[in-house]
């Protein structure tokens, strides 16, 4: 059942300098779901300073431990503007999760703006996430608009300080934190923020506590090497001897000139998309960290599109595209802006008027040092958040989250080698700066470790800490959950030819594909199922004649993208 709001509770100092702890108050919880699950209300100040007036009501969820308890774990999700509560899912996975974290009471609440804490709707942008900032500059605009003046108030530091009031209703002293991409810079920053109120923190796929890099440098940097990643140990071999290579020349040729084309849609018919590079560099590429079938597909696709055959790879990006857009309850859209341009930092100050910053951003982006991109041009700059947040409004500058010194506690932190959005170098600079930081590295997987790691070796090490031991520094490769597939032929006809050659008739078999025409080419193009995970998407074939997909696929069934028929799943490990 859902939970009215039954407590209410203010009154925290003002946030100028580190805060000083309130006395502490303690929420009435009431049951609200399966296995125990309980929910509160709690109102905390819009502005914690005063000078505006106003509350938030933040959802608040717990899942007591059974038994003899330990502590208290907060559960903090990413975007930032994921629900945490409902990414979780305490009450439906408790006896997951109490398993994982023997004698902790898990809490999750919804961040500010998120979930059922009064989630920020911008409708335009939420329908085209993540797009290039030519297109999501003027919507940005907009959605400053229709938050209106309250959008000054969902900061990093207003995050922060709204876990230490959910902490103060709780009655506890020290937490543990698990946060996952952003989740792990709220972490850091509540660390560094509150370090007495902090008991251990679990940190998986490190993004940086003092903010984004403007221009996304370091991840442009280390992009090859994640890259690299998907194709060791000769995976993508079938469709090209230089995956990294062709990524890097295909964007930069797409940067100087966009591709178009007409590709299929699901159902018949077609359609037209184009892609830049920029839109290929932080659609297709970057979600391929989570996205197994765009694991599986991308090498072929690019490797296509270098030769003058982009159908493929359009096709991804639309899928891509179409599979980010999500509801704003389960990833704000409005609050993922209002966070990362209120947060900064940028080639401006908060309060310099929009129509002066064009002139800034690229007078910073001149001055970048040879080689600061990577091996991509400038104009990949706009993977980081400084051209997105340009029309922005100009807002008071306001306090930032704590200086620290971070506090020493155990600090266990996960790092994916395919991870394209927080590079496996980002966990280990936070490692290092906890006297008992401890960096566990995981071929194989991508963003989000916990959720894709099917050796099991990150759970175990998850055990392993929370006893007192010492984790293993480096785990097993985790196996594909698709394994990249062959080339694309470059007709029907090559298709046929090659069957023949292996003594197949046209339609045997339960692996032939659909085929549709589309224009004046032919390709296989069979529809997939792709089913919605925590952590990105699951891909199963769907064949002809064959209503089974090869391996399980959960959650809600959405038919997009495109398939190669000599796909060869990989099964999860018993």
């Amino acid at each position: 059942m859902r939970l009215r709001g039954l407590i209410v509770l203010t009154a925290l100092c003002a946030a100028l300098g580190a805060p000083q702890g309130a006395p502490a108050a303690h929420a009435l919880f009431v049951p609200c779901g399966p296995n125990g699950l309980e929910c509160t209300t709690l109102d905390v100040p819009l502005d914690r300073s005063s000078a505006t007036a106003g509350t938030v009501s933040l959802h608040v969820e717990e899942l007591p431990a059974p038994g003899t308890r330990r502590g208290v774990l907060f559960l903090v999700a990413g975007g930032p503007g994921q629900a945490s509560s409902g990414t979780f899912q305490l009450g439906t996975n408790a006896i997951d999760y109490r398993s994982r974290f023997p004698g902790y009471t898990l809490v999750a609440f919804d961040n500010r703006g998120t979930g059922r804490s009064g989630v920020l709707r911008c409708p335009e942008l939420q329908a085209v996430p993540f797009a290039s900032p030519a297109t999501a500059r003027p919507l940005v605009a907009k959605c400053a608009t229709e938050i209106g003046p309250s959008r000054a108030f969902y900061s990093t530091r207003d995050h922060v300080d709204d876990i230490d009031a959910v902490r103060q209703a709780l009655g506890v002293d020290r937490i543990a934190l698990w946060g996952t991409s952003y989740g792990t810079q709220l972490s850091v920053a509540y660390a560094l923020t509150y370090p007495s109120h902090v008991e251990r923190l679990l940190l998986d796929s490190v993004a940086d506590a003092q903010g984004r890099d403007p221009f996304a440098l370091d991840d442009l940097r280390q992009m090859p090497k994640g890259l690299a990643s998907l194709c060791s140990g000769r995976l993508c071999r079938a469709a090209t001897s230089n995956f990294v290579g062709e990524v890097v020349k295909l964007a930069n040729r797409m940067a100087r000139r966009p591709l178009a084309g007409k590709v299929a849609k699901p159902g018949g018919g077609t359609r037209t998309v184009r892609a830049s590079g920029i839109d290929f560099l932080s659609g297709a590429v970057l979600d391929s960290d989570l996205n197994a079938g765009l694991v599986a597909e991308l090498p072929a696709a690019v490797h296509a599109a270098l030769r003058g055959r982009p159908r493929a790879l359009l096709r991804l990006v639309q899928l891509d595209r179409e599979t980010s857009i999500t509801p704003a309850e389960d990833l704000s859209m409005g609050l993922y802006t209002a966070t990362v341009c209120d947060d900064g930092p940028f080639p401006w100050d908060p309060e310099t008027p929009v129509a002066q910053r064009a002139a800034l951003l690229a007078a910073a982006r001149n001055a970048l040092a040879r080689g600061s991109t990577g091996p991509f041009g400038r104009w990949a700059t706009d993977l980081g958040p400084a051209a997105f947040c340009l029309l922005w409004p100009p807002q008071a500058r306001r306090p930032g989250i704590g200086s620290g010194p971070l506090p020493n506690v155990p600090v266990l932190v996960f790092a994916g080698e395919r991870d394209l959005r927080t590079p496996a170098s980002n966990a280990a600079a936070i490692a290092a700066r906890f006297p008992q930081g401890h960096l566990v590295t995981v071929p194989g997987v991508g963003h989000s470790v916990l959720g894709a790691d099917f050796t099991r070796c990150a759970d175990d090490a998850v055990g392993t800490w929370l006893s007192g031991g010492i984790p293993p520094s480096r785990c097993p490769r985790s196996p594909m959950l698709v394994n990249p597939i062959g080339p694309f032929p470059a007709s029907f006809r090559d298709r046929r030819e090659r069957d023949a050659n292996a003594g197949l008739g046209l339609g045997e078999g339960r692996t032939q594909p659909r085929i549709r025409v589309v224009g004046d080419h032919e390709a296989p193009d069979p529809l997939v199922r792709c089913s919605r995970e925590q952590a990105g998407l699951v891909v199963a074939t769907q064949w002809l004649e064959h209503d089974d997909p090869p391996f399980e696929s959960r959650g809600e069934t959405v038919p997009h993208g495109l398939i190669r028929p000599d796909l060869r799943p990989v099964r999860r490990p018993a």
